[in-house]
């Protein structure tokens, strides 16, 4: 199969300047704005070869051509192209072109196809070296060394076929066989007929052909089969409903002249059942979101006035569960496109040639985040064994661990750009991919199935510190497998555990005491509503000692440990004793904010230095280590 390496498109819509655009073997992202230009260059790849004969895929220059250009370009009698591929040739068929011609004869192992607005397409950088094949020749039909000298000065078949033989027959027959083997079965290319040889039996019949598909193509709920029958559009019926609906009774094997005239519906709505429960369970093997819908089928026939019956085909939606059915239109429009992608899928689908490069415009513009992640992975999927480019911006359709994928495009004042993201400087443009790369970041918090929700980063310090403190001295710390997660303040922790419930992901929470009821309430809630289990939730004051009523995880060390770390962090505080403290306040946090005045000071500050400090467990009295220890044991034992 052909690989579409390379495009250039230059005066189609609004593409006003060229832009050349590589692509990857796989698939490709086009990430940009709405009206940015990404259906434009969907399009003007498919009109190159579409993969059936469609007046909508056909380049017209009246509608084509960037319209503020369109008088000047038509006064001046010229041909554009709007568009260039150049295609990988795959190593089957450079393997085949040598066994015809001779190894060597093929000079490269890509080329180029375009299209111009009047003259048609056109092709290039096909290259045989044509005195090799000549040369090959001699071994081929047995002619002597001064035919062969004869025909190596000519240089070209051309020129070959063109010479007079006069009395050498050796060069007659060389010549028949040339316009029997070579000239009758090319392209009149004229002097490069060796190429015109090669593009005719090699490169044009394996031309990839472009599948497109947008949201236009969806099924409607309601079809005449008349205007199937007729190929004719009716109502509210689009060409891409009307030819998404022909899809389906091809898939389903049924004779629309025969359904016309027929009387009885059954063994209709029993083909077309059987296709739909085929279809539905290919969308289920991505489709997680619901998997309570089915496709139902009803045949009717509607008599006007003197008028003949009208069948007329309704497609609707059952919902198990609820044990309703809507048409097509008012369902999920999430599962009428996935419905309607296969059914129009089902075009090239079952073709055993799978040379195709598949277009699709803004995929599952309709579907929720998770599901449009399912939607990822059938593509990825599909990219086995098509060559995929998809145009979008949201940013759940970007897979933010291959951003090499990504295109941006941008319309500017010279028109519609197209970069690699690197290039991007377009904040609006970028922005679904910052989106997806910190949805990403945020997915990654949770490396491991179990995770321990903390309020801050120098929570996550002190734990990880005295965790490893405590391994190296052979007692328990933290489990290896459980990951702290830094929520960003008390008040987030509840929303978190609620966000995060159906994750199937393990979490428990170490917290400070509570300061106001409100907070202490909606976490309540969350324990009366199983959303998280009381025992999950434990706090600093549990482990802290019988002193303590309140306690954040800095009242774990003695004070006067604290105090070191603290006096080491704040110069200016080094002097700071114990004696110094007010022992009515409850926590060593709030005596030392009220011994500064009340003024609040960084609380990760001391947490960091204590990093950098290199103590050992030495450095910490038994009751300090024996308190995180006990810690650690409960908190293990969650998980």
């Amino acid at each position: 199969m052909f690989i579409l390496k390379k495009v250039v498109i230059n005066k189609y819509k609004s593409y006003s300047s060229k832009q050349v655009v590589e692509l990857e073997d796989d698939i490709t992202t086009l990430v940009g704005k709405n009206e940015s230009g990404k259906t434009a260059f969907l399009e003007a790849l498919a009109k190159l070869n579409y993969f059936t004969d469609d007046e909508d895929f056909k380049f017209d220059e009246v509608q084509d051509y960037p319209r503020n250009e369109l008088k000047r370009y038509q006064r001046a009698g010229e041909d554009v192209e709007p568009i260039v591929c150049t295609f990988q040739l795959d190593q089957e068929t450079i393997d085949e072109i040598s066994g015809d011609l001779g190894e060597g004869v093929l000079t490269t192992d890509s080329f180029s196809v375009s299209t111009k607005y009047k003259n048609g397409r056109t092709w290039y950088h096909i290259n045989c070296d044509e005195k090799k094949y000549l040369e090959k020749l001699q071994n081929e039909l047995g002619f002597g060394e001064v035919t062969k000298t004869k025909i190596l000065e000519l240089g070209s078949v051309k020129a070959v076929v063109d010479a007079e033989p006069g009395e050498n027959e050796e060069l007659a027959s060389v010549i028949t066989h040339l316009n029997n083997n070579v000239v009758s079965e090319a392209y009149d290319w004229g002097r490069k007929l060796l190429d015109a040889y090669v593009y005719r039996n090699y490169i044009a019949p394996r031309l990839p052909r472009f599948w497109y598909f947008d949201e236009y193509h969806e099924l409607p709920s309601r079809v005449s089969v008349d205007a199937i029958r007729q190929n004719t559009i009716k109502g509210d019926l689009t060409r891409k409903q009307l030819d998404t609906a022909k899809a389906l009774f091809e898939l389903a094997v049924i004779d629309v002249e025969e359904l016309a005239n027929a009387s009885s519906f059954e063994s209709f709505i029993a083909e077309l059942e059987a296709t739909s429960n085929e279809i539905t369970d290919q969308i289920f093997e991505y489709w997680s979101t619901n998997s309570n819908l089915e496709i139902e089928f009803k045949i009717e026939s509607i008599h006007r006035h003197n008028q003949q019956p009208e069948k007329i085909l309704d497609i609707r939606v059952k919902n198990k569960r609820h044990r309703i059915t809507l048409p097509l239109k008012n369902r999920s429009k999430g599962f009428n496109w996935f419905f309607s992608f296969i059914v129009w899928f089902s075009k090239i689908q079952d073709e055993q040639d799978k040379n195709f490069v598949l277009l699709l415009d803004e995929p599952g513009l309709n579907l929720h985040a998770s599901a449009q992640a399912d939607l990822l992975r059938f593509i990825s999927d599909l990219s086995d064994n098509y060559q995929i480019v998809y145009s979008t911006h949201s940013p759940f359709m970007v897979k933010s661990d291959a951003l090499h994928q990504v295109r941006t495009v941008y319309d500017s004042e010279e028109g519609s750009i197209i970069s690699d993201a690197i290039q991007e400087k377009d904040p609006d443009t970028l922005f679904p991919l910052q989106a997806a790369l910190g949805y990403d970041i945020a997915q990654n918090l949770f490396v491991s199935k179990n995770n321990l929700l903390v309020e801050g980063p120098s929570d996550l310090n002190y734990l990880t510190y005295m965790s490893n403190l405590l391994e190296n001295e052979g007692r328990e710390g933290l489990r290896n497998d459980v990951t702290i997660v830094p929520v960003g303040g008390l008040d987030k922790v509840v929303s978190f555990i609620s966000l995060l419930r159906g994750s199937k992901l393990n979490i428990s929470c170490l917290l400070d005491s509570f300061n106001n009821a409100k907070g202490a309430q909606r976490l309540d809630g969350l324990i009366q509503s199983k959303i998280i289990k009381e025992k999950h939730v434990r706090f600093f004051d549990e482990f802290a000692g019988d002193n303590f009523d309140k306690a954040d995880i800095e009242d774990l060390f003695e004070k006067h440990e604290y105090l070191e770390i603290f006096g080491e962090a704040f110069p200016d505080h080094k002097g700071v004793e114990v004696s110094d403290l007010d022992e009515k306040r409850s926590t060593i946090l709030t005596q030392l904010k009220a011994l500064l005045g009340g003024k609040g000071f960084n609380h990760y500050k001391p947490s960091q230095h204590l990093l950098s400090m290199g103590r050992s467990a030495d450095s910490f009295s038994k009751e300090t280590l024996n308190r995180f220890e006990s810690m650690f044991k409960e908190i293990n034992k969650l998980y």
